[in-house]
């Protein structure tokens, strides 16, 4: 009892949940020209969803066995889910892997890098949403409110042209990157509730394994093929599988010991590490460096910071109008 309260102060400071949360979100960002890379090496078409969720599937599948090998090396014996965790993994690996990166993956072959990185910055507002008004595991407050207003017109921004929102904004592109985020905030609400009686690295590990079979088995039905194997592209597919080993993991332990707002204000490393990146790894520094795309990822840094911050200099501003904090009970 002593060694499990010990872990719990350890893993809710602030200087360590920012440090894990960090790297986590900073992996992830990567993660956006590494698939635009992947792509090109394994030479997938924009338009080749079928050989896209197969890629998925396969890059998912490594992660799930490098995830069980890791930690069961760190814990010295070999991780197996009990009998009434594979609900909850199944549960788990539909909204984490199959819908998030079935939708993600097909999206970010329509749209750029630096976009994609944008527009998925709002995952951090779904997560909220979702944990306050419908799990119910925090109180939804003005300051979450007014930081998801803040987070979402940095979606409207980098779709503005001068005649006003970019009619040329597609469905499969930036609308799927929309619903990728919507399973994405699900899925961290579920990871907070079934870790609290279960080990997050055994729940990251094998729904990932599961969620990358179906992927593959998905991909094949389809008609997905993997052509065109080189050393860059094994290298490439290594690199996301150990990066969504790590992170999700990582991610999966912090949110066990602590609020999804807390974790989550560190989410705007995620649109950042993936503009910069897309940035020199695509060339796409036209749209990155732009002011549109600078002024939308301000709003979304500004609007995850007020979701979460601690001080009461706004709390006072709004009671001083007449509002009340809480919005929900």
């Amino acid at each position: 009892m002593k060694q499990k309260k010990t872990k719990e102060q350890y893993l809710t400071k602030t200087i360590v949940v920012c440090l894990i949360a960090t790297i986590c979100c900073t992996l992830w960002g990567s993660a956006f020209p590494a698939i635009k890379l992947g792509y090109k090496y394994f030479e997938i078409g924009a338009n080749d969803s079928a050989t896209q969720i197969l890629f998925a599937g396969c890059r998912f599948t490594l992660a799930g066995i490098l995830t069980v090998l890791f930690g069961s090396i760190m814990n010295r014996k070999v991780l197996i889910p009990k009998k009434q965790s594979y609900s909850k993994i199944f549960i788990l690996c539909l909204f984490q892997t199959v819908l998030q990166y079935i939708f993600f993956y097909i999206g970010l072959a329509n749209t750029s890098g630096v976009k994609s990185a944008i527009i998925n910055g709002s995952n951090v507002f779904m997560s909220i949403i979702i944990a306050c008004v419908f799990f119910r595991q925090e109180k939804l407050t003005w300051k979450k409110m007014i930081g998801c207003i803040l987070g979402f017109a940095g979606v409207v921004v980098i779709n503005l042209t001068k005649g006003g929102i970019d009619m040329h904004m597609t469905f499969t592109g930036e609308g799927f990157i929309l619903i990728c985020t919507i399973a994405y905030g699900l899925s961290s609400v579920i990871m907070k509730k079934y870790s609290k009686h279960e080990n997050p690295v055994v729940l990251s590990g094998y729904q990932f394994f599961a969620g990358g079979i179906i992927l593959v088995i998905l991909g094949l039905l389809s008609g997905g093929k993997l052509t065109v194997i080189t050393g860059k592209g094994v290298a490439m597919l290594i690199y996301l599988a150990m990066l969504s080993a790590v992170a999700y993991s990582l991610w999966g332990i912090i949110l066990k010991y602590n609020p999804v707002s807390k974790v989550a204000i560190y989410g705007f490393v995620n649109p950042i590490s993936g503009v910069i990146l897309s940035s020199l790894f695509l060339h796409e520094k036209g749209q990155s460096f732009g002011i549109k795309g600078v002024v939308a990822l301000v709003l979304v840094c500004i609007g995850i910071f007020v979701v979460n911050y601690q001080g009461n200099g706004l709390d006072v501003k709004l009671k001083a109008k007449g509002y009340k904090e809480e919005l929900t009970d």
